[in-house]
Formats: structure tokens, sequence, C-alpha cells
């Protein structure tokens, strides 16, 4: 690792460098917001990248890093904390994975703004949602198959058990950060060669395909939240350290006939895309 003296120091000498940085009061002019390597020390049995990880959460909580604040350079955080390159990007892979800060290509790392939450809406959506907040959508593809479905996918579907569906399995994403994992099943029957679709296109909505495709319209549906602990698979692919909770959300949707269009499970990143719901007196569910 390089700390301005050209020698590459590992390990426990790594370690001690960090130590040295807090007795030593190392840090770039400027960057004052942060702290003197608050949180760094040798004597803590915390691996580095997690010192790091903690002490710039607790400059975002303070205050002393400002929301849409710049963060500074790789290699100003390198000095300013004495460790390696690799130990300061494990770090803000983390961050950024969690939701605290946000990459920008060419320019840097930025503080994340809280949101406000996501409306619930069945009918609409994780694209049109993403766009209507001002953010930037994507997906990377899980699973796009056909296959003959038990009975507890079936069911909720009017399907005979052992019909063929069709599973599209998806992690959504904000911004290029995952946020949740959804699977949706329908009919093979009636929306023949959706699984054959470029499911990596980061605009590619089912809801979309399937009303101008297929000349499906959904209409309405049922919504079911519930909450429980993420299976590791999904801490995995959310970026969240086990044991944590998700939010999930089960859902089908229906035409004007009453047929079962698709059934949905989301899986959600808790922090990273909270829901909203707003009723009226009467019970109806209202747009924010």
């Amino acid at each position: 690792m390089a700390v301005g003296t050209g020698r590459y120091i590992t390990g426990q000498d790594e370690a001690s460098a960090a130590g040295n940085a807090i007795d030593a009061g190392a840090m770039p002019p400027g960057d004052d917001h942060l702290g003197t390597a608050a949180g760094i020390s040798r004597a803590d049995p915390r691996p580095l990248h997690r010192q790091v990880h903690g002490a710039i959460i607790e400059a975002i909580e303070t205050g002393r890093l400002p929301r849409n604040g710049k963060l500074p350079s790789e290699r100003e955080l390198v000095d300013l904390f004495g460790v390696s390159r690799i130990t300061i990007r494990h770090a803000m892979r983390d961050l950024v994975q969690q939701g605290f800060l946000q990459s920008q290509p060419g320019k840097g790392f930025y503080v994340a703004v809280p949101q406000r939450g996501f409306e619930l809406h069945l009918l609409k959506s994780f694209t049109a949602t993403a766009l209507a907040n001002g953010r930037s959508p994507g997906q990377r593809l899980i699973e796009a198959r056909i296959y003959r479905a038990p009975l507890e996918i079936t069911r909720p579907l009017f399907l005979p058990e052992g019909a063929e569906v069709v599973v599209l399995s998806r992690l959504r994403l904000l911004d290029d950060v995952p946020v949740v994992i959804q699977t949706d099943w329908m009919s093979a029957a009636r929306a023949p060669g959706l699984i054959d679709l470029d499911w990596s296109s980061p605009n590619r909505s089912l809801y979309a395909e399937i009303r101008e495709r297929y000349r499906i319209r959904p209409v309405r549906g049922q919504t079911t939240l519930s909450a429980r602990l993420a299976s590791q698979d999904e801490s995995e692919r959310l970026g969240l350290v086990p044991p944590a909770a998700v939010l999930t959300v089960d859902q089908i949707a229906f035409d004007a006939r009453n047929r079962a269009v698709n059934l949905t499970t989301l899986v959600h990143h808790p922090e990273r895309y909270p829901l909203t719901l707003a009723q009226s007196e009467s019970g109806d569910i209202e747009q924010i």
C-alpha cells in the first residue's frame, strides 16, 4: 500500500499505519468533515474496511458529510485513513450496495439522499415508478423459463395443477443499485414467446409487454404485504448483511373479464426501496 512513502505494507503493517495516522493526525487539507482518520484503530478487532465503512456512516449521520455531498477522492481517502486502495474500494462498494452512497462514473462518490418512499401501486410497473421518481431503472435476469407449475402457483392463476407457466425472475435496480427481487408467473399459453425477449434491457417492463404485445390489460388486483428474514441468496443479491429483514409483497392482477393475468412476488430491500401507502377516509387507496 502506498501512503506517500512509496513503501508497500500489508497485514499488521497496514493496521499499524492506520493507528499512526490517528496519532499523527494525518489528513489532507479540506477533509476535516470526515474527522481525523475517525474510527480507525490498530487495537480494533474489526477488519479495516469495516472501520472505514463505520467512520463514513458516522460522518453522514452526524452531518459532517451532508446529503448530496461529494466524498474525497480515492487517493485522499487512502491518505486520510492510512489504508490501501483495496480497503477503500471494499468499503465504498459496501456503502453503495447498502444505499449510503451513490457512485457517479467519472465524478466520484456522493452521499445518497433518503427516499421519501415509493408508491405501492399494483397496476404500475417498477420501470414506470422509477421513472416517475426521477430514478434510472435497471434489471438483471435471474431466471426465465416455462415449466409445469405446482398447485401453489397454478391455483391463484386459475389453472390446473401441472399447467405450463412462464416464470420470470429479475433483480431490479435503481441507479445501478439492487433494490428488489421480482418474480412473476403467468400462463404460458397467454404469453407465447415472452421468455425469448431481451430481459437484460434496463427499461423493459413486463406490464408494457403484456399490454402492447399480447393485448392483455390488468385492471384490478390484490396485494399482501409481509416481512421476514432474508435468505442467504436474497441477502447476497440485495447487499444485506445477515440476519436481515426484507419486506415482501405478493400480488395478483386480473383483467376486465376477471381472469388472472399474473402472480408476482417482490422481495424489497427495506431501506433502498421503502413503500408508501395512503388511504382516504373511505378506505380507497390514493396516489401520493
